[in-house]
């Protein structure tokens, strides 16, 4: 027996061939994978889905930056929403349990969302770096231009996970069979060439974009921690507790909190890109379980990004705490008034 043996007949043409020298997984890896993504579906649905409501509904959060915040929750949400279900279900019959074409859309939405999630990121860091490193200077984001952007993410998004539709690769079951993704296993340079354009778009050019924008944030940060740290030896004084000061405070937790969620989505999404490309180049041997851990840690991505704003977000969690008085952790939400996606450019206009 192989891995393809319970592969329905109506999508067999879709399999590569590649898979027809492995065994069945162990059901038990099945279960697990099940169970893990069941679980995760649930915390981001319900993570993702507290972000966009109280984000949308709490009037000191509707700021432009925040617009971003919601975009990202919203791909979030929907990832997890159409991926969790259907993958729950053919972890239970240990297949591809639908058609062929829902195979298609369902590599598609996960395609969309993760492009949207990771571009809207892309987005809120350049954001950060126009806020924070140009100051004065820069041109602050308003509710339009914050629209544009999300528009051009998600038809940007749209014009890459629609190519496989009209010829340019396609979407395919995984080696687990449970899951469909792009085709990296064809070896035709048509098939590649997605693969690695796409990669260089999606991939690389955002984690690029990110690294660039946060090493200059954290450069900004440094000198002014420097400059005040110079001005309070001029002064005889240990520290300067200015509006100034404070204000380098939210930098510094901006900066800390933007890593965190930038390394975890570069943990997410690189073993997805490792097997892509080691299935281009034939660098290895790609098992059906080795399928697996790429679809798990792409998928909780999805989670990711409530937990960092929930945690970091100090005007959310005040809201949160209002809202769902049992679902927030928050001690005292009047020490801290600043917001990680907005607090800077809302600081920087109180001291315009």
């Amino acid at each position: 027996m192989t891995v393809v043996d319970k592969v329905l007949p109506e999508i067999l043409h879709m399999v590569h061939p590649h898979w027809n020298q492995f065994p069945p997984m162990n059901p038990l890896w099945h279960s697990l994978l099940g169970f893990a993504i069941f679980v995760l579906g649930v915390v981001s649905m319900a993570g993702n889905g507290c972000v966009m409501y109280i984000f949308s509904n709490t009037k000191a959060l509707r700021t432009p930056s925040n617009l971003l915040v919601v975009n990202l929750a919203f791909s979030d949400f929907f990832m997890m929403f159409t991926m969790g279900p259907p993958m729950v279900v053919n972890c239970y019959h240990e297949t591809w349990y639908f058609s062929a074409f829902a195979c298609e859309v369902y590599a598609m939405l996960g395609s969309l969302f993760g492009c949207v999630s990771i571009w809207t990121m892309t987005m809120i860091a350049f954001d950060r770096y126009n806020v924070i490193v140009k100051g004065l200077s820069a041109k602050p984001m308003t509710n339009n231009s914050a629209l544009i952007r999300i528009i051009a993410v998600w038809t940007f998004s749209l014009i890459w996970t629609l190519a496989p539709f009209f010829g340019w690769n396609r979407y395919v079951p995984e080696g687990n069979m449970t899951a469909c993704g792009t085709d990296y296993l064809t070896k035709d340079w048509l098939s590649r060439s997605y693969i690695l354009v796409y990669a260089f778009f999606v991939y690389w050019m955002p984690l690029l974009t990110i690294i660039y924008s946060y090493t200059f944030i954290l450069k900004a940060v440094s000198a002014h921690e420097a400059q005040m740290r110079e001005q309070a030896k001029k002064m005889n004084v240990a520290s300067l507790r200015s509006s100034e000061a404070q204000q380098t405070s939210a930098e510094i937790k901006l900066a800390k909190v933007a890593l965190v969620t930038i390394s975890l989505w570069f943990m997410a999404w690189t073993p997805y890109l490792v097997i892509n490309f080691t299935g281009v180049f034939e660098a290895a041997p790609i098992s059906p379980l080795a399928t697996i851990w790429g679809s798990l840690f792409a998928k909780a991505n999805a989670v990711y990004n409530p937990i960092v704003y929930g945690i970091s977000h100090p005007k959310y969690r005040a809201a949160l705490y209002k809202t769902f008085p049992s679902l927030s952790c928050q001690e005292d939400s009047s020490s801290d008034s600043q917001s990680v996606a907005s607090g800077a450019t809302a600081a920087t206009e109180e001291k315009a």
